[in-house]
């Protein structure tokens, strides 16, 4: 049997009796802790102007862009463009054979030349009523004149036939002479009962004229009416003629052709109807930006901005927006931007993209502090300023936010570092060792 193995017990006994002459001795004392001075990143505040933008996605569109549809119906009569053709205001496109409206023009033009002869007949016949009452009219003046002379007669006639039967009753003159005046008297009275018939049948003639004249100035307004519906359906038909040429509503390009020479052509039955031809204004563009909720309360007309449009191979173009929507797409809850651009040398095309600028908002000059320097605690601002190798507690108003950088109103000048990286870690007044940012 080894040694190990039979004296096993007294070699744990002696072990036993060691380990409790070491634990009798006294513990070592700990060392001292060393005092831990945290690093910080301390820059001073900048003076610089600060600009916010949005920069976002656009696309070009035409300024104006116009589908143009047939009215009526007929046959493509001659085509004078092709796509990419320029035009000018009122040049014909597209002219339409219709046939049946030139007849129909001609009968119509017919009905306005029979209402304007009935409208002459009437005239005429006006004329004729107005010169028979005239007549008539004086007539009754000569009428009433003789009336007054017969009445007169009847007057002299009747005192000579007094005065001649006072003297026959005295035997100065015959019986005969007294007979011969009475004869006069009623001769004289005949005259004026024939006047008086006389002159009621010139009245009768006159209220007659009169009559004809009423009638005929009726006729006249019917006829001028029944010209004025004749010449309406002219100028309707020649309107309807117009529509058969199909002319440029600007000074443009053509973009779309989709008829040829002997196309049939119907006026337009629904929105998915198809146009003849399509003319795009493209001497201006307007460029399209949707600018998401969280910056388009900050952007008006006016607003400076800067379009790139790789495709065109031109430099930045600077312009300014030119108008809002004024309220935000449902869809996306983005605020459409419009920006008109000038396109004399035909380079931005319609459909190219484009990259857009926005300013929002500019400070010319200012303090200026990255925005890792703030720290928020509850509804207070503040930074720490670095003193004599310890932090100092600054509470600050802040102002415009721009990237990484934001504006401080107040409670900071420009010279005084600040800690401007994990500030939240420090507390006021600790003893810090700092370095320049990198």
């Amino acid at each position: 049997m080894p040694f190990v193995a039979r004296h096993w017990p007294a070699v744990m006994v002696l072990a036993g009796l060691a380990g409790l002459a070491l634990g009798c001795q006294p513990a070592a004392p700990p060392p001292p802790k060393a005092v831990l001075v945290p690093e910080v990143t301390a820059t001073p505040p900048e003076f610089r102007p600060l600009t916010l933008s949005t920069t976002q996605p656009g696309r070009i569109e035409a300024f104006e862009r116009t589908p143009l549809f047939a009215k009526v119906a007929g046959y493509v009569e001659e085509l004078f463009v092709d796509i990419g053709d320029a035009v000018e205001r009122d040049d014909v496109l597209v002219r339409i054979a219709v046939p049946e409206l030139g007849d129909e023009l001609d009968e119509k033009e017919a009905l306005v030349a029979q209402a304007q002869a009935e409208v002459q007949q009437a005239e005429s016949l006006i004329a004729a009523s107005r010169a028979t009452a005239e007549t008539a009219q004086s007539r009754i003046a000569e009428v009433d004149a003789g009336l007054i002379r017969a009445r007169a007669d009847v007057e002299r006639w009747q005192s000579e036939h007094d005065r001649i039967k006072e003297l026959a009753a005295k035997g100065s003159v015959t019986r005969k002479l007294e007979e011969e005046t009475l004869n006069a008297v009623r001769a004289a009275e005949a005259a004026v009962e024939e006047i008086i018939a006389r002159g009621r049948f010139a009245r009768a003639s006159f209220r007659e004229a009169e009559a004809k004249i009423g009638t005929a100035e009726s006729d006249k307004r019917a006829a001028e009416a029944r010209r004025a519906v004749a010449g309406a359906a002219v100028e309707r038909v020649k309107t309807m003629l117009g529509y058969t040429e199909i002319k440029a509503p600007y000074a443009g390009t053509v973009t779309r052709r989709t008829v040829d020479t002997g196309h049939f052509v119907q006026p337009v039955s629904g929105p998915q109807s198809t146009p003849l031809v399509e003319v795009a204004r493209i001497d201006t563009v307007r460029v399209f930006v949707d600018v998401p909720e969280l910056e388009a309360a900050q952007v008006d007309p006016g607003d400076p901005a800067e379009v790139r449009v790789q495709a065109a191979d031109l430099p930045a173009i600077q312009a300014a927006v030119t108008r809002t929507s004024g309220s935000l797409v449902e869809a996306n809850h983005s605020l459409r931007v419009e920006i008109d651009l000038p396109n004399a040398g035909g380079r931005l095309r319609p459909g190219m993209y484009a990259t857009v600028t926005i300013q929002l908002d500019e400070r010319p000059q200012g303090i200026v502090i990255p925005v890792t320097a703030v720290v928020r605690d509850g509804p207070d601002t503040f930074c720490y300023a670095v003193r004599d190798g310890k932090v100092e507690r600054r509470p600050v108003e802040l102002g415009l936010r721009a990237g990484g950088w934001v504006e401080v109103r107040s409670g900071l000048d420009a010279t005084t570092p600040i800690v401007s990286k994990q500030p939240e870690l420090l507390r006021d007044g600790q003893q810090v060792r700092s370095r320049a940012a990198p």
